[in-house]
């Protein structure tokens, strides 16, 4: 059991934060994703332990969340007949093959990071939501950062969540002068997962490789986007991408 449990943990480090990036887009929910992505987890330490770890863990944990979600809809559907059909709808789509939905996984933290980085929200929303939802940092690490208070930290947090969900901003990518629009932005939050990584703000940990090797592979990701889509690499993305690979280069 211990075993299972330093292995849950390990997957957890590496996984959680692109399950939940992908929970978000299926689910089209913040809250419920993050409750899905916890209830995925507890089934894994049930089941795992009797059946072995899956060859694909982090799409195990989606579809598994992804049902718990639908479990929980159709449990406060009694009350309600607009969840009943949500959670109707979210069932139509677990009918797609797990093929299909593999292959949107990989990029599924790029889209959550354009989408917190939507104009429609404020800059400081912007920065919090994205290192809470894309990094996994709590609020008072991000409030530590920022030389902000918790409280207020956190209602930021729930305002933008706020207004994705009532503005229904969409959970993609954007095409043409949308996505200039929202580069920078994204660019600076990059830079910053990139920076808490390098010298964290709390924790006992100094360096925190894993989000700086994040934000390096996520500005791989842009670069590539951008080539593709404008047949030229993009001037500042590239420079961004050389800085962070230069002092990661020099972490030790």
């Amino acid at each position: 059991m211990d075993d299972m449990e330093t292995t849950l943990q390990r997957i957890f480090a590496s996984e959680s934060r692109r399950v939940l990036a992908t929970l978000i887009r299926l689910l089209g929910d913040f809250d419920l994703a993050e409750d899905a992505l916890q209830e995925a987890f507890v089934a894994a330490l049930k089941q795992w332990p009797e059946d072995g770890v899956p060859d694909n863990p982090r799409a195990w944990l989606v579809s598994a969340g992804r049902f718990k979600a639908i479990d929980q809809l159709r449990r406060r559907a009694r009350y309600d007949a607009l969840l009943r059909e949500q959670a109707d709808h979210l069932a139509a789509q677990a009918t797609v093959e797990m093929e299909i939905e593999n292959a949107a996984i990989e990029d599924d933290r790029l889209r959550l990071i354009f989408t917190c980085c939507h104009p429609g929200l404020a800059p400081q929303a912007q920065v919090a939501l994205t290192l809470r939802e894309v990094c996994g940092l709590t609020t008072e690490a991000i409030a530590r950062a920022f030389l902000s208070k918790p409280a207020t930290v956190a209602q930021r947090i729930v305002r933008a969540k706020g207004k994705i969900r009532d503005a229904k901003i969409p959970y993609e990518v954007p095409e043409g002068a949308a996505l200039a629009e929202r580069l920078q932005s994204v660019l600076q939050v990059i830079y910053l997962v990139f920076n808490e990584g390098y010298l964290a703000s709390s924790g006992e940990q100094a360096l925190r490789h894993d989000l700086s090797e994040e934000a390096i592979r996520l500005a791989e990701l842009v670069l590539a986007l951008l080539a593709e889509r404008t047949d030229q690499p993009d001037p500042e993305c590239q420079g961004l991408l050389a800085l962070m690979l230069l002092h990661h280069a020099r972490r030790a």
